[in-house]
């Protein structure tokens, strides 16, 4: 809203007031009232998203506080007092065309309709692209790292955080990743507006995919339903998927994560922070029936890594209980598989591969 205010839409002028009489304030043009402006919140702290302005009007605005060099107290006042008026007498601000309302919806309407309304009025996402694009899964960004130039390819990786540059580069083949690291090595001249274009291009490149009317795939979704299911029905139906496709049972199958997986997929470190997060009753009634649910390696494998005294305490109370029902058993480790998916989802505990030591 500050920057339509003082830029996009200028503040009127000044009353004539003729010849200035001592120590009244001194007219000034709309561009040298938004230079006051936007240098008096600047003083104050205030961050003013100036960038997303069009590049003209930052020009405008730079130059106008390039040649100005004080103004006195009543000026100020009056400028300030003028740009007050103008914000008050706003009721409501609506994002100007077909693209400004696409990003104020955006979330709120399907993703179908976004594209379609987008497509139809020949308009673009509007903003920063590296944003957009920093927003993008990893198995997304794949493809242009496997299609583009190695230079483009060197650029899109500087850009993205480390965390996901490093998940990119894994998912390569080596020769590929060697190359586009060392074009890394060689982007220290390249300038802020080729960035720019490259990150619109790819931002257009990604919109332009269709959009599909899932936001996982097969593979993650069977995976999740299976995880919420009891172990009997997990089986059974990994059981038929053997018969009719094994290499989608396979992917099904490291999708999964179940109580017994925890010794290959949970670091020995993590378990301290995965009890905190379990409901003890959980916890107890899991590790009862570990053994008759044949899970006792799981079992061993949380026993060892936890505190001596809680060891000790929850093998007392293992001994005490009654061997729990199967159901209760699945119940309860289901409840404890969540929490773990909690856990990774927020960023606070990464599930390792099966092959990973």
């Amino acid at each position: 809203m500050v920057n339509d205010l003082i830029l996009s839409s200028p503040l009127p002028g000044l009353p004539d007031l003729g010849a200035p009489a001592p120590g009244a304030p001194v007219q000034l043009s709309r561009r040298a009232k938004a230079a006051v402006v936007v240098r008096l919140l600047l003083n104050e702290g205030a961050e003013i998203p100036l960038e997303d302005l069009p590049e003209e009007l930052q020009s405008h605005l730079t130059k106008a506080m390039g040649q100005m060099r004080t103004v006195d107290r009543d000026t100020l006042s009056a400028v300030v007092s003028e740009f007050a008026q103008e914000v008050e007498r706003i009721g409501l601000r609506f994002p100007g065309g077909i693209a400004g309302a696409l990003n104020a919806l955006e979330g709120k309407i399907s993703p179908q309709t976004a594209e379609r309304l987008r497509k139809e009025a020949g308009v673009r996402q509007t903003g920063n692209p590296w944003a957009r694009i920093c927003e993008i899964g990893a198995e997304k960004l794949l493809p242009i790292l496997q299609s583009e130039s190695i230079e483009i390819s060197a650029v899109m990786l500087s850009k993205l955080d480390v965390k996901k540059a490093a998940a990119l580069l894994s998912m390569l083949p080596g020769p590929r990743a060697r190359q586009i690291t060392y074009a890394v090595s060689l982007t220290g001249a390249v300038t802020p507006d080729a960035v720019e274009r490259i990150g619109l291009s790819l931002a257009m490149q990604l919109s332009a995919q269709p959009v599909g009317a899932f936001d996982s795939g097969p593979v993650e979704r069977v995976g999740a339903i299976l995880n919420s299911s009891t172990s009997v029905t997990r089986d059974d139906v990994l059981e038929g998927l053997d018969e009719t496709d094994q290499g989608f049972a396979n992917a099904v199958r490291k999708a999964i994560f179940t109580f017994g997986n925890i010794p290959k997929r949970i670091a020995p470190r993590d378990i301290p922070r995965v009890l905190r997060e379990v409901d003890p009753a959980d916890l107890l009634i899991a590790m009862a029936g570990a053994e008759a649910a044949g899970m006792e390696a799981s079992a061993e494998f949380i026993l060892e890594n936890m505190s001596g005294r809680m060891a000790a305490s929850l093998r007392e109370e293992m001994q005490e209980i009654a061997p729990p029902k199967p159901a209760d058993h699945d119940t309860a480790t289901s409840n404890m598989v969540a929490a773990i998916r909690e856990l990774e989802a927020a960023g606070e505990l990464i599930l390792m591969s099966d092959d990973e030591e």
